[in-house]
């Protein structure tokens, strides 16, 4: 440790590139073994660790004094078109409120027919370089894999910051079956004083048990309770939203249909006149990525936190 270091408290900085950072945790929920998403307070304490061993300092004299969260979000009337997206959206607003992240939101526009997010990138590196400018942060802990902040990350360099750059590579097949593939941009990572490979630190065999790393996921056995009493996972992940709801059914009045279609961790049964919407975290005594189309569930109904039915307690039928 270097002597000067020793009392002087490290100042950092978290920017969450927000698309790219769910894009990672649903691989890891959906795709890796670990089957659980990303622990915001967790991954907080990575970065303080990885900051402390990268300046050579005290843990204790690493700490995060600024966290900022930029995403490109639907607007109200859109996602409330989408099951229950407004009240995941507002779970995960309460959860990175609880760790002190601000957020940072602008509509997704549709340009020729697809959604895109417009000017939230550009938006996250002047407000950085503003921040870093007036808060003089040590290290700016970037969470992205964007090759189009290099620019950002060249200024930040003149002013003396440091940057540290948590990267993920990793595959993953889509809903059609396609291959795909994720990486990291090397001229952003060449750029950086501090680049972290996390997919090598969370899989390599030596680290697989260490603390820091299992913290860096929610613990799925834990809930805690928030708000009107609904659970939500321990950690401050945010992976049991079809947990959050009132069943008002008789618990041994099960129905029985077939599923009508599958994403990423939740899809529909059949069940005039509308379809039931249900969450991988629903499910008895089966894995979501056993499931498909047209197999036979037994199910009861519960609402969701806008009293709208949905399928709770979902069994495969020949379980």
């Amino acid at each position: 440790m270097h002597p000067e270091k020793s009392t002087k408290l490290t100042r950092i900085a978290v920017i969450y590139d927000g698309n790219y950072f769910l894009h990672v945790s649903n691989y890891y929920n959906y795709s890796h073994e670990r089957r659980s998403r990303i622990s915001i307070s967790g991954l907080h304490e990575f970065i303080r660790a990885q900051v402390a061993q990268e300046e050579e300092t005290d843990f204790r004299l690493c700490q995060i004094v600024d966290a900022h969260y930029f995403r490109g979000r639907l607007n109200a009337h859109e996602a409330s078109q989408r099951g229950n997206q407004l009240f995941y959206d507002r779970l995960f607003d309460d959860i990175l409120m609880s760790e002190g992240v601000v957020t940072h939101y602008l509509p997704v526009k549709t340009f020729q027919g697809s959604r895109q997010e417009k000017g939230i990138d550009v938006w996250l590196a002047l407000e950085t370089f503003e921040l870093t400018i007036s808060k003089k942060f040590d290290v700016v802990v970037l969470i992205t894999a964007d090759g189009d902040y290099v620019p950002l990350i060249r200024k930040l360099n003149t002013l003396g910051t440091r940057l540290m750059v948590l990267s993920w590579d990793f595959e993953y097949y889509n809903d059609e079956g396609e291959k795909m593939v994720t990486r990291t941009s090397q001229d952003l990572l060449a750029e950086v004083s501090y680049p972290v490979a996390m997919h090598e630190m969370i899989d390599t065999r030596l680290r697989k048990n260490d603390p820091l790393i299992q913290n860096l996921f929610v613990k799925q056995s834990a809930r805690v309770l928030i708000g009107n009493g609904a659970p939500v996972p321990a950690g401050n992940g945010f992976d049991s939203y079809s947990d959050s709801v009132d069943d008002d059914s008789d618990p041994s009045e099960f129905k029985i249909s077939t599923i009508r279609s599958l994403k990423n961790g939740y899809g529909f049964i059949n069940y005039p006149p509308n379809n039931l919407f249900f969450h991988y975290t629903s499910l008895n005594d089966i894995d979501f990525n056993e499931l498909q189309v047209d197999d036979e569930v037994k199910f009861r109904i519960g609402k969701n936190a806008e009293s709208k039915d949905i399928a709770i307690d979902v069994h495969l039928e020949s379980n």
